[in-house]
């Protein structure tokens, strides 16, 4: 849009109002100002033809408008009369143009009678129209909205002739195809329609954003060989919203291949796009593409297929205003729209400011690959006024009249308190009268300090010091402001300061947010409760992109920093953990084990029956463990040298091969 978010608009606004040229004979240009009016401009003399300001011009701006097509005429010769009902459809159709707004109504607006046709609101859309095509046959309407659906109208009933759903997501844009028997549709994906049975015939891959316009390229395939059905082997082209490409899709019989086979490249958004169609395979086929940034990139390129790289312009047009003097530098002049002229070689240029547009049509010259024209156009920024002035009045100001100055919005100068009674004192005291009493002094005073206390700032004070500050860039105000730490305090802040200030808060939290961290943590607070207050604010705004393209960039880079820490992160986890268990395992001691069997030398030679008594049970458990141990097959090795002598063992009787063969001892 041209304007931003309130205020006056600039008159050096960028372009992207809603616009068109009447067809055929590109007579009229009609634009949709961003203050909802309607202006219809005679091209020939670049005068205002007519103006309409819709009742709900206010609440429902004209979003896109589209002219209705030029009167049928027979193509096969007088064959029938036409009935009169049929008359009247050729004959309103020729001077229709067809409104869209942002509340989902759209209104028919006659160029003749200067006045509104009709109105198509029933049945229809709930949400913001976002494109208008007209049928160039049998004069249905169809439209698009945010509420995903696509609606056919009949213009004769103003009824919705039907409606179905186009995309899971909003539809954005609609393209007639030559034949009038398809139509495409963008929303996630470009689909091709047929209009009979309203089935997808096709489907393209699409941009990464909302497609903002589409257009068929060619009438007949490259190939005229082939039987041609309508469709198969056109060529469309297609352009997005912060896409600098301008992607051309081919229809093919079969549904293998779905993306573009070429592109253009262009220095910034599309805003308005005109183009000559290409009847044959030798007929180049010309582009005017007008950008954001004011400038006009012309393409002139046969369509033969497949193409790698993009193309790049052959002739660019730019308009500025003479540097008048040494120290002026001259300024560029945004250009609207630009359609080229019955003869291809000439250019209809709209440019200057949707308020007094200028339009002045441009021979081109397919040498020259850069065209930048000097025009004036300071006298062309205001209004003219057709009746003559006749008597000029200049108010009386009475020397007793005091004129109020406007302040920062929001802001109250303090309520000065009324002067101490000093004359009232020194009269009293004239006529003889008692003095003010001690007492009565103190009230005074206490009085007096009371109110110093009541013009002390408050919390609700808060939004007014910040804008304050944002408005005279004061560093103490703002840090007064901005260090606070209370997110109750933050939140009421930002709901009560004025809206024009939203815009500079978040220019300043930019600003912050590339400081010291400590700082960036207190910016991110108030980041987060301005995006979530204002966020409806936010979105009504058009040129938020460029004002906020240094804070897209920054959350851009620390998102893509946070992802990489966080895979650093888990990496050093898993690392973390590993270690820890291998240290806990080595740490860890082994169970205390029991000895099974202690043999003790004494120095005596005999034993007492005690003694005996307590080996002859060591034997006896030793040979219930060994034969456990065989049983789960772990066996212990017991060292031959624990046992003793032969000489030394003596047990009832038994030598010690016998305790041996009894005790069944594992061979060493």
């Amino acid at each position: 849009m041209a304007a931003g978010g309130g205020g006056v608009a600039d008159p050096l606004s960028p372009a992207g109002v809603p616009c068109a040229f009447s067809p055929q004979s590109q007579a009229y240009f009609a634009l949709a100002s961003a203050d909802g009016h309607l202006r219809v401009w005679e091209t020939a003399n670049n005068r205002l033809h007519q103006e309409y300001v819709p009742s709900a011009h206010l609440s429902g701006t004209c979003t896109c408008l589209a002219w209705a097509p030029a009167r049928l005429q027979a193509k096969e010769g007088p064959q029938r009369k036409k009935r009169k009902s049929e008359a009247i459809v050729t004959s309103n159709q020729a001077d229709l143009l067809a409104l869209g707004t942002a509340v989902g109504s759209i209104l028919l607006y006659s160029t003749v009678k200067g006045e509104l046709h009709s109105k198509l609101i029933n049945g229809g859309h709930d949400n913001r129209v976002n494109c208008i095509q007209w049928h160039q046959d049998n004069g249905c309407l169809y439209s698009c909205s945010d509420d995903k659906h696509i609606v056919e109208w009949n213009t004769q009933t103003c009824k919705v002739k039907c409606k179905w759903k186009g995309d899971n997501s909003s539809v954005s844009s609609l393209c007639i195809s030559p034949d009038g028997k398809m139509l495409l549709s963008a929303g996630r994906t470009i689909k091709l329609w047929v209009l009979e049975t309203k089935e997808v015939y096709r489907h393209f891959t699409g941009h990464a954003t909302p497609v903002s316009s589409l257009t068929f390229t060619t009438i007949r395939p490259p190939n005229e060989s082939q039987p041609f059905d309508g469709i198969t082997g056109l060529y469309f082209l297609s352009g997005a919203v912060h896409d600098r490409l301008l992607n051309v899709w081919y229809v093919r019989s079969e549904n293998k291949e779905k993306n573009a086979v070429m592109s253009f490249t262009v220095t910034d958004e599309p805003v308005y796009i005109d183009l000559t169609l290409s009847e044959n395979k030798e007929e180049p086929v010309k582009l005017a593409v007008v950008c954001r940034d004011g400038q006009v990139h012309l393409f002139e390129h046969i369509l033969n297929g497949y193409c790698k790289k993009p193309l790049t312009s052959n002739c660019t047009i730019q308009i500025a205003t003479p540097g008048k003097g040494k120290k002026s530098t001259p300024k560029p002049i945004p250009i609207l729209a630009a359609g080229f002229c019955s003869d291809k070689m000439s250019l209809l240029l709209v440019y200057g400011n949707w308020f007094q547009p200028t339009i002045e049509r441009v021979a081109l010259n397919p040498k020259e690959p850069h065209m930048c024209l000097i025009r004036d156009i300071s006298n062309c920024w205001a209004p003219k006024v057709e009746t003559a002035i006749t008597k000029v009045r200049t108010p009386v100001m009475n020397s007793e009249a005091k004129v109020l100055v406007p302040g920062i919005p929001g802001h109250h100068a303090a309520v000065k308190p009324p002067p101490p009674q000093t004359k009232e004192v020194e009269s009293k005291r004239k006529l003889g009268e008692k003095e003010v009493s001690i007492e009565e002094r103190l009230g005074a005073l206490d009085i007096a300090s009371k109110k110093e206390k009541d013009n002390l700032p408050q919390t609700n004070s808060f939004p007014v010091l910040l804008t304050q500050g944002l408005e005279s860039n004061d560093f103490e105000i703002l840090n007064k402001v901005l260090q606070t730490r209370n997110l109750n305090l933050i939140k009421r802040t930002v709901l009560r300061m004025p809206l024009h200030a939203v815009i500079p808060l978040l220019q300043e939290l930019t600003k912050r947010l590339q400081g010291h961290p400590n700082s960036a943590i207190l910016m991110v607070q108030w980041l987060k409760c301005v995006l979530t207050v204002h966020a409806s604010y936010l979105s009504t705004l058009p040129d938020l992109v460029p004002q906020l393209g240094t804070l897209y960039q920054l959350m851009e880079s620390r998102v893509k920093t946070f992802q990489k820490l966080s895979h650093l992160h888990g990496k050093l986890i898993l690392l973390i953990t590993q270690v820890t268990a291998s240290e806990k395992t080595k740490e860890t001691t082994c169970p205390a084990q029991k000895a099974k069997l202690v043999y003790e030398e004494e120095s005596s030679e005999e034993e007492s029956d005690d003694e005996i008594a307590d080996k002859d049970s060591d034997i006896l458990r030793m040979k219930v463990k060994k034969n456990e141990q065989k049983r789960t097959g772990q066996m212990n090795c017991v060292n031959w040298l624990t046992l003793p002598t032969a000489a030394e063992f003596s047990w009832g009787g038994l030598s010690l091969t016998d305790a041996k063969d009894r005790c069944t001892f594992p061979n060493s």
